[in-house]
């Protein structure tokens, strides 16, 4: 019997584990187990919708998919469709690749009212996630505040004052550009805890907030630190690098002026969110100002306020939990040790190790785990397991309807010939859309 492996979500760390299993043993049969109809996890639902040439990186993970013993079972909720141990009773081995979909909380005073969104729900609400389509956040605001200093909080103001010219070639759902476009926005606030040094922005999406065609972005010259009294020792080269191009990109931001600009995206360093103000909504978020000592940031009592009726913290991502599955509670990740949960089950990308890195740094999570399975398989003395024909039994049982790599090459036709104008597709945002379309 070949070796067979049931991988849990189809983003890029289920796709690259699948490629790496393919290269280490040509014949097993590996089945991709998706809880939504559409693959390709984060590329379609987070990567920002004006960012086309990142998500062409799905065209690799496409060839993936047809490749010989591999298929897709789209539109099956482990956990609820089916368990985690009866996956494990059906294949030689399961990999969760289930990413970090939680937010995590944001935990000061005030952070239950209406209007404080986390950034999986909003990023989630702009890209036509059918989990979040229908979160109608109010963007009736002048001002918003974003809390955290990393490349999604550069996404989520980016997008928020962006023209309506300027997202014509993007994937952005109409819902979400007629709100955007049509909000009164006028200033949008990027809060860092801690100072521009450590901030994670990459410069390639910091810089391009200097690109904006309706929007100049502002840096206090007070809070860029210049070269020479730069600690950056224990760093990396390439860490130094960016820390230095990021202070001169945000050093050029404190001379810009707002003329024939109707938005401003205003970076607050050394800012800590303290308490949102507002009896049931937010009307303000106050903050204190920091000073950094031996790395941390330490409070100085000296406070300020911004008014806004619209906060989004883009502090970090959780996974979410698993029946049967061991959990990491402190650090929100599936536990693990170097990717093996226990025997029959491992784990990969962001639900393995963090929402940290870049697209790519998901590939060598995949060859960790296929080598671990591959041994391990090689060991065995007997194995027979049931593999997809025990799976689609047991849907098909169970009444569920599962959606074949087959059927998401018809929705993902449907899509682009549905765009208007430069688009280069319009989503169906929710399941029902989605499997009307394949019954039409």
């Amino acid at each position: 019997m070949p070796l067979t492996v049931a991988i849990v979500g189809s983003g890029p760390a289920g796709f690259y584990t699948a490629a790496a299993l393919k290269k280490g043993c040509g014949s097993c049969k590996i089945d991709i187990i998706e809880r939504l109809p559409t693959p390709f996890g984060l590329i379609r639902s987070g990567v920002a919708p004006d960012h086309q040439s990142i998500k062409k990186i799905s065209k690799n993970f496409n060839k993936i998919a047809l490749l010989s013993g591999i298929n897709y079972y789209g539109n099956v909720d482990v956990g609820n469709s089916i368990s985690v141990p009866e996956l494990c009773e059906l294949y030689s081995a399961v990999v969760l690749a289930v990413g970090t979909p939680d937010d995590q909380k944001l935990s000061i005073p005030g952070a239950e009212k209406t209007g404080v969104f986390g950034s999986a729900a909003f990023t989630g609400w702009y890209n036509g996630h059918p989990d979040y389509q229908d979160l109608n956040p109010n963007l009736q605001s002048k001002t918003v505040a974003i809390i955290g200093a990393g490349n999604v909080a550069l996404d989520i103001a980016r997008i928020l004052v962006r023209s309506a010219e300027e997202m014509a070639t993007s994937d952005l759902p109409d819902y979400a550009g007629q709100t955007i476009h049509n909000s009164p926005i006028q200033d949008v606030y990027i809060l860092g805890r801690r100072g521009p040094s450590e901030a994670k922005f990459s410069n390639l999406e910091l810089s391009e907030m200097e690109t904006l065609n309706n929007a100049v972005s502002f840096t206090k010259a007070e809070q860029i630190p210049i070269d020479s009294n730069l600690e950056l020792s224990g760093l990396s080269c390439r860490d130094k690098r960016m820390i230095k191009r990021n202070l001169k990109t945000l050093r050029a931001f404190a001379n810009n002026q707002a003329i024939d600009k109707l938005k401003r995206v205003r970076f607050e360093f050394f800012s800590m969110p303290t308490k949102i103000l507002g009896r049931d909504c937010v009307e303000a978020l106050r903050c204190e100002r920091t000073k950094i000592v031996n790395g941390k940031a330490v409070r100085t009592g000296d406070f300020f306020e911004i008014e806004c009726e619209l906060i989004i913290s883009a502090i970090g991502y959780r996974s979410a939990p698993i029946d049967n599955v061991p959990m990491d509670n402190i650090r929100g990740l599936i536990a693990n040790e170097n990717g093996y949960v226990y025997d029959g089950l491992y784990a990969v990308g962001w639900a393995k190790r963090g929402s940290v890195g870049v697209i790519s740094s998901n590939r060598y999570d995949g060859e960790i785990v296929a080598k671990q399975i591959i041994e391990k398989f090689d060991s065995l003395k007997t194995y027979n397991f049931a593999g997809r024909k025990g799976l689609e039994r047991l849907l098909k049982a169970r009444g569920i309807r599962y959606v074949t790599y087959k059927d998401w090459k018809r929705l993902d036709f449907l899509e682009v010939k549905n765009a208007i104008g430069l688009a280069p597709r319009r989503k169906f945002v929710t399941v029902k859309e989605m499997l009307d379309a394949l019954d039409s």
